[in-house]
């Protein structure tokens, strides 16, 4: 089978296999998110015992992708990858357990999820510096889209597929089913045929810090990265972070479990959407541009996701136009997001690729973590008034920068040629 365009990424057969594989471990990380959210919510009641969720699932992925990335740079990244995946099948294995024994409380499933998360700081910026090696560099915008099919693909489906699951058998299942997924990824990389250069012996923390120096410094001194991934960590905590707050809205909107599902899967379709449309950008020399019009128009969506859930509930239209809120907002997150991580991508010198996507990685754990602000002001005011004003905010700093075009007409000039 021949592939081009959107899908030549695809031609490389390492990354096609690794590709094809991590639908099993990103399947099962959408329905764990899932799952957790509605059981601490079920057990507890409380938008606030959501936003510790949130705190539990970002701080130790935040703090160890610092470490991470620098690790990634030296130690083994096939067998990091096995590791973290069996790792955290072993994890969620044991939270199926004590689900279906009517063991589970809140505060277990969090802590779970605090240790899953502390795994995931080292997985994760070893994913986004192993796949590069897997391809050619002019397949990177494809290969950045087909990354994000997986994610967006997967939260478009799995999440109703969860609703469903859970409202006939329970979260157990789920957290079973995950189990298998990363267990899958697990035999799947240790399959792969990657040589990549290890250091010898096992990295000093000096050096270590080093390194994590050096790459925040790569970062801090050249305004493309700052400006994208000051944008990224902005669009996860002040907009997207509605998303942990799910099983609330999805009571307020008095949806029950396939609701739930039905509004996380949405967001999928919208990405999906988001993704599909990115292709049509893919030899553009405003990338800038489009990248600062797409996170003004996540940011100002939260508005509409805001008057569903805040002030459509007597209407009878809150649930479609929640969930066309939905769909707009991711839709406009997927755009910004492949753009701008394609930019990174393409510029980042491979010597600090690790350490820099890592940092860049961050983005990702953002999100549960504005929850717990979101969560927090849920208790002084209304959870829709809450995501409101973190929207606000978003919007603000997207308005600071476009003040200054300077450095999005830099962009545009260079975003598709090779700085390392």
């Amino acid at each position: 089978m021949k592939f081009s365009g959107r899908l030549s990424a695809l031609r490389r057969v390492q990354y096609r296999r690794y590709w094809l594989g991590s639908f099993a471990s990103v399947g099962a990380t959408q329905l764990q998110i899932m799952a957790q959210g509605w059981l601490v919510f079920k057990l507890s009641g409380s938008a606030l015992m959501l936003g510790y969720l949130g705190a539990a699932t970002a701080i130790p992925a935040i703090v160890l992708s610092l470490f991470g990335g620098a690790l990634a740079d030296q130690l083994n990244k096939k067998t990091v990858l096995m590791v973290t995946s069996l790792a955290v099948a072993l994890l969620l294995l044991t939270l199926a357990i004590a689900d279906v024994a009517h063991l589970a409380t809140a505060w277990l499933v969090i802590m779970i999820a605090a240790l899953v998360s502390i795994v995931s700081g080292l997985d994760w910026p070893t994913r986004q510096s192993i796949f590069p090696m897997l391809i050619e560099r002019e397949d990177m915008m494809s290969a950045v889209a087909l990354n994000s099919i997986i994610w967006q693909g997967c939260r478009m489906m799995m999440p109703a597929l969860g609703g469903i699951l859970i409202a006939y058998t329970g979260t157990w299942f789920i957290f079973f089913l995950c189990a298998a997924g990363f267990f899958t990824m697990f035999l799947v990389i240790s399959s792969l045929n990657i040589q990549t250069r290890t250091s010898s012996g096992v990295p000093a923390f000096a050096s270590t810090m080093q390194k994590v120096a050096e790459g925040l410094s790569f970062i801090l001194t050249n305004k493309t990265f700052l400006l994208l991934i000051s944008l990224s960590y902005g669009g996860m905590f002040f907009v997207s972070s509605y998303m942990q707050l799910m099983p609330a809205f999805s009571s307020l909107l008095q949806a029950g479990e396939t609701g739930y599902g039905y509004l996380i899967s949405i967001t999928g379709v919208g990405s999906v959407i988001g993704t599909i449309i990115v292709g049509s950008f893919q030899q553009s020399h405003r990338l800038g541009r489009i990248i600062l019009a797409a996170a003004f128009l996540s940011g100002s969506s939260v508005y509409l996701f805001t008057a569903a859930t805040g002030y459509a509930l007597e209407t009878g239209f809150a649930f479609p136009l929640a969930m066309a809120a939905g769909f707009t907002i991711a839709m406009f997150s997927s755009i910004f997001m492949i753009t701008s991580m394609t930019v990174l991508q393409l510029q980042v010198p491979d010597k600090l690729r690790g350490r820099v996507m890592g940092l860049h990685g961050i983005t990702y754990s953002l999100m549960p973590l504005g929850g717990l602000l979101a969560g927090f002001m849920s208790t002084l005011i209304s959870a829709p008034a809450a995501i409101a004003l973190n929207a606000t905010v978003y919007l603000v700093i997207v308005a600071i920068i476009s003040i200054s075009q300077v450095q999005i007409r830099r962009i545009d000039g260079s975003a598709m040629s090779p700085t390392g």
